[in-house]
């Protein structure tokens, strides 16, 4: 198969600077603001995205050094496989992390609750709808017991290595 080669359509900006103590998902990240710069040539996409209040954005684990097969996640010591995590050391390290849209200001997107380290690439953008990403009969698997954990769960560095 071949390579496949993506290229980033803005730069992310938040107050996380590095990873350690960045809020690991967004609703961990109450208070956190940030804003995106959509890079020119990409503005016309922005039609229409200020009628959402979330957005899902897709961006590079820029920092990470590179892929496990298995970790041991933020909110367990056990081992796992890294499909079954949300950790950043994946074959293709792409992160995924669903924000408040607070407001668009031309390419800058004003965006709150958000979990990401400062200076990552932005993929993609995509609307949060309800409807369409809600799933009902869910399973969360191993962490069912440890979901509780999220609001006091930080990085910690341990994929820093």
């Amino acid at each position: 198969m071949p390579k496949l080669f993506l290229n980033p359509i803005g730069i992310i900006r938040t107050p996380h600077k590095e990873p350690k103590g960045t809020p690991i998902q967004p609703p961990a990240a109450k208070g956190a603001k940030g804003t995106i710069e959509v890079f020119e040539e990409f503005v016309d996409g922005l039609k229409d995205l200020d009628g959402f209040s979330h957005i899902t954005l897709l961006f590079h684990f820029h920092l990470s050094p590179g892929p496990l097969l298995q970790v041991a996640p933020f909110m367990d010591t056990a081992v796992h496989g890294v499909f079954a995590t949300r950790a950043p050391r994946r074959p293709n390290p792409i992160g995924l992390s669903t924000v408040r849209l607070a407001g668009i200001d031309r390419n800058i997107l004003h965006i709150e609750e958000v979990d990401i380290v400062d200076g990552s690439p932005l993929l993609d953008i995509k609307p949060y709808v309800p409807r369409f990403d809600l799933r009902d009969n869910v399973r969360t698997g191993w962490l069912a017991a440890r979901v509780e954990r999220l609001d006091t769960t930080r990085d910690d560095g341990r994929f820093a290595q």
